[in-house]
């Protein structure tokens, strides 16, 4: 039995979820989020809890138990808390700047990169090296932060490039050079 798939998903109080055969849908403070899952997973909703149930003990079934359940406890967790990934710019130079929905990164190219807001992400620059991502759904947050590090990737030598905040570079020893 799934350990994480066992476990009860709790609504907090704000938060509205409607179960349609396979098809949920999370209301909260936040906004709302609304899924398709597999017809095989049952959702149930006792009061204030959401119970993930699965018809056998095949592999397919074992497997789409926790996840299901991960799925459901961020789309509650984001409609009541919200998603943040939060990535420093590392380099000489490097920095960002934000001009109404659009942010401009500064990352040593030839020319600036001009990022867009997507439907359900916002983007902060509390400082010229910082930027916040927000949003209340977890995959879009991350993989919009994803494809921002993407543009420019920390190097091992002088760790410059865009990075997660709590991510730590491995960092290489250069060239020593002929003596």
């Amino acid at each position: 039995m799934s350990r994480i798939g066992k476990k009860p998903v709790v609504i907090p109080a704000g938060v509205e979820l409607t179960v349609e055969g396979s098809h949920v849908k999370v209301k909260g403070p936040k906004g709302a989020l609304e899924r398709e899952f597999h017809p095989d997973m049952k959702i149930v909703v006792n009061g204030t809890e959401v119970l993930v149930e699965r018809p056998s003990d095949e592999k397919v079934h074992r497997s789409l138990h926790g996840t299901t359940r991960s799925i459901l406890a961020n789309m509650v967790e984001g409609v009541s808390n919200g998603f943040a990934k939060n990535l420093d710019l590392v380099g000489v130079g490097y920095r960002a700047a934000k001009s109404g929905d659009k942010v401009t990164l500064s990352l040593g190219f030839s020319h600036p990169v001009v990022l867009e807001n997507e439907d359900g992400i916002d983007v902060e620059v509390p400082a010229p090296t910082k930027l916040i991502i927000r949003g209340i759904d977890k995959e879009l947050v991350g993989a919009y932060a994803a494809r921002v590090r993407a543009i420019r990737k920390p190097e091992p030598y002088k760790g410059k490039g865009i990075k997660y905040e709590t991510e730590r570079i491995r960092r290489k020893v250069g060239k020593t050079g002929k003596k």
